[in-house]
């Protein structure tokens, strides 16, 4: 019998417009044309595409998705601020210069948590592999904050609908190139959640954005060490990745011993993505995808949930997916690459990651 992944989806993920300007910016009086917002529709609907009509096709369960209750919302976001977003959605809203939901656009992020959680659900009654193919994404979303296109931070949301359903220990970990601060904010007070971000090392962006993403960002009070930060060096790629993964984030999960492990599957770390300034392969996304199918294997009995972040280039993510995908279910990708030619940078990598964990060890993390 074929490994199987289930792909949950809704389609009204489809309904948050977040319409054309200066890329994200508002649009200009000094250009005829406007772009259309990186986060839009077409990236998600090529996704569903490619997973429909590509080589792992035939290994994937298709499930329709649901809205989320605004208790599954409230256990992670805070009642004042999801009265805001739906006071938003009468009218539509920018909430920063790159955030914008337009009106009705709330339907869209309803379906976005609610679908991660019934993926969620399904993977704790199978103990497979489930994917929720949502938009827009939300790890930068903190609990009474929207942040770079994010409003409800669909990872949060699944893990405490987890820990509601009996889990008690849960792991997420964010590949998406941008640091995953509204996942840190959620949870840096809380010893039963694991938070990991492998990043670009870009820093804090501003009042929505205070995190830095460093390694020094290790959680407080009873969380003290139960979020690590791994920002790596603008330029990394494949190899780098991986060795991040194999020497800092492998032992972090085991020391800490999920029963569910969560992965934020950003793809905006790719080699030609518009929003990111790493060098990931799909190559590089699948063999991260395979190392989190084995954990997920090995430590948490199979319960492995894997939820749509970045992704921003419309034709090459899709792509990225179905080679991560491909790697979820345990194998090599077979999808021929259409665009990658950067080389590992062997030497580089090597270096890098070595410098990267002394800057660990020095906040006190040991691996």
């Amino acid at each position: 019998m074929p490994a199987l992944m289930d792909v949950f989806w809704h389609d009204d993920v489809l309904r948050h417009d977040t319409g054309y300007g200066v890329f994200e910016a508002p649009p200009s009086e000094l250009l005829d044309t406007q772009s259309q917002h990186p986060e839009s529709s077409p990236r998600l609907v090529n996704m569903r595409a490619i997973l429909r009509s590509g080589p792992v096709a035939g290994n994937l369960v298709w499930h329709e998705g649901r809205h989320a209750t605004w208790q599954e919302i409230l256990r992670f976001h805070t009642q004042a601020y999801g009265e805001s977003i739906q006071q938003a959605d009468q009218q539509g809203r920018r909430f920063s210069s790159t955030t914008l939901i337009n009106a009705g656009g709330l339907a869209g992020l309803l379906a976005a948590a609610g679908t991660s959680v019934a993926a969620l659900q399904q993977t704790l009654r199978e103990r497979r592999p489930a994917m929720a193919l949502v938009r827009p994404p939300g790890h930068h979303a903190a609990p009474a904050m929207a942040d770079g296109y994010c409003f409800f931070n669909n990872v949060a949301v699944a893990a405490r609908a987890a820990q509601a359903a009996g889990i008690e220990r849960v792991a997420i970990v964010d590949w998406d190139v941008h640091h995953g601060n509204g996942t840190q904010e959620g949870f840096y007070h809380d010893p039963t959640v694991l938070t990991v971000s492998l990043h670009m090392d870009h820093g804090a962006w501003g009042p929505s954005h205070p995190q830095t993403g460093g390694v020094e960002e290790r959680g407080s009070g009873d969380g003290l060490g139960s979020n690590l930060n791994i920002p790596l060096p603008m330029g990394s790629g494949d190899l780098t990745y991986a060795l991040a993964f194999e020497r800092f984030v492998e032992p972090a999960l085991a020391a800490f011993a999920p029963q569910l492990l969560i992965i934020a599957n950003g793809l905006d770390a790719s080699q030609f993505d518009p929003n990111g300034r790493q060098l990931l392969t799909m190559k590089g996304f699948n063999r991260l995808a395979q190392r989190a199918r084995q954990f997920a294997d090995a430590h948490c009995e199979g319960r492995l949930l894997i939820v749509q972040e970045g992704g921003y280039n419309p034709a090459y993510s899709a792509y990225c997916l179905h080679a991560a995908a491909q790697g979820f279910l345990g194998e090599n990708s077979t999808l021929s690459d259409p665009l990658a030619y950067m080389p590992a940078f062997e030497e580089r990598s090597h270096a890098d990651v070595e410098a990267l964990g002394k800057a660990l060890e020095e906040v006190g993390w040991r691996f």
